[in-house]
C-alpha cells in the first residue's frame, strides 16, 4: 500500500506539521494502526478507508501519535484531504467520520483546504498551582478547552515570551491531559498573523508539535472575542512554523492551510 508524509499548514516542503497518510480498503486491528504510527513516527498518522455510498460520510478517518490514538486532529486531517484531492481519488469535499463527529474539509481554487470542525468549549480555570514553574513563564489567564482537545489553554505577557519558552515537559505533563497551548497576541499583526501559540503535548508523546489544526479551535474563539474580529490568522511557531487561517461560527470553527507532499513510497508489511 502506498504511504506518504505530508507536510500541513504550509506551503513549502519541510515547514509545517509532518503526517504520515495511508489510505486503505479497511482498518487492520489497532496494535498494527499503532505500529505503523511508532514507525512514521511523526506527530500523527492518518489512516482512512472509503464508506458505502449514500452514507453521511464518505471516509472514515483515525489518528494516531506515535503512542496513542488521539480524539481529534487538525493537520492530518488536512493531510488526508490533500492526498484524496492531489490524486484524484475524491472530488470535491469529503466528509470524514471520526471519533469527533463528521468533519468536512473542502478544498479551494488556490489548493488550500478549509477544514469545518467543532469550536471547542472555554471554561475559565485558575490557573493550576506548578504551571507557570513548569512552563517557564507566568500565565495571565488559563482555560480548559474540553473533552474533545483536552488541553490547557494560557496566555503569557507577550509573543517573545512564547517564542522564548522552554518547558520542564515532564513537569507540565501533570496539568492536563494532552498538553498545554501556550499564547500571546501578535507584536506586530503587519506581518499578517494576529495571535502566536505553541503547543506541548507530552501526555500523547508529542514534545512539541509543530501546528496544531485542533488548538486552533480554542484558539481561534479565544482571541476572536479579545480581538473582536471571526476571521483571524494565527502563527504557531514552532522551529517548523506555520499558519492557520481561522473563521468562528458560532459552534463550528472553520481551518483553512496548504499542504504539500514531501514523501511517497510502499509500504511493505
Amino acid at each position: 500500500m502506498r504511504i506518504r508524509i505530508v507536510d500541513a499548514f504550509t506551503d513549502r516542503p519541510f515547514a509545517g506539521n509532518p503526517a504520515g497518510v495511508l489510505l486503505l480498503d479497511a482498518f487492520p486491528d489497532d496494535p498494527w494502526l499503532q505500529n505503523v504510527a511508532l514507525e512514521v513516527n511523526h506527530a500523527e498518522t492518518a489512516f482512512a478507508h472509503p464508506l458505502p455510498a449514500g452514507g453521511e460520510a464518505d471516509w472514515a478517518l483515525r489518528w494516531f501519535t506515535p503512542a496513542t490514538e488521539v480524539a481529534m486532529c487538525g493537520h492530518a486531517t488536512l493531510a488526508t484531504a490533500h492526498v484524496l484531492h492531489t490524486t484524484g481519488v475524491h472530488r470535491g469535499p469529503v466528509r470524514f467520520a471520526t471519533r469527533s463527529g463528521v468533519l468536512i474539509a473542502t478544498p479551494g481554487e488556490d489548493g488550500s483546504v478549509t477544514l469545518d470542525f467543532p469550536t471547542a468549549p472555554l471554561t475559565a480555570v485558575d490557573v493550576p498551582e506548578g504551571v507557570a514553574e513548569a512552563l517557564g513563564a507566568r500565565p495571565l489567564t488559563a482555560f480548559d478547552t474540553g473533552p474533545d482537545i483536552g488541553d490547557l489553554l494560557v496566555e503569557v505577557s507577550d509573543e517573545r515570551t512564547v517564542h522564548a519558552l522552554r518547558p520542564d515537559l515532564k513537569a507540565l505533563a501533570a496539568h492536563s491531559e494532552r498538553g498545554v497551548i501556550a499564547t500571546a497576541r501578535a507584536e506586530n499583526p503587519a506581518l499578517g498573523y494576529d495571535f502566536v501559540s505553541r503547543c506541548f503535548f507530552p501526555n500523547v508523546g508529542i514534545d512539541e508539535d509543530p501546528v496544531t489544526g485542533s488548538a486552533h479551535t480554542a484558539l481561534a474563539p479565544y482571541w476572536s472575542e479579545r480581538l473582536g474580529r471571526s476571521v483571524l490568522t494565527g502563527l504557531q511557531a514552532s522551529p517548523r512554523s506555520g499558519r492557520v487561517r481561522t473563521e468562528v461560527r458560532g459552534e463550528r470553527t472553520l481551518l483553512s492551510g496548504r499542504a504539500v507532499t514531501v514523501i511517497e513510497g510502499d509500504l511493505l508489511v
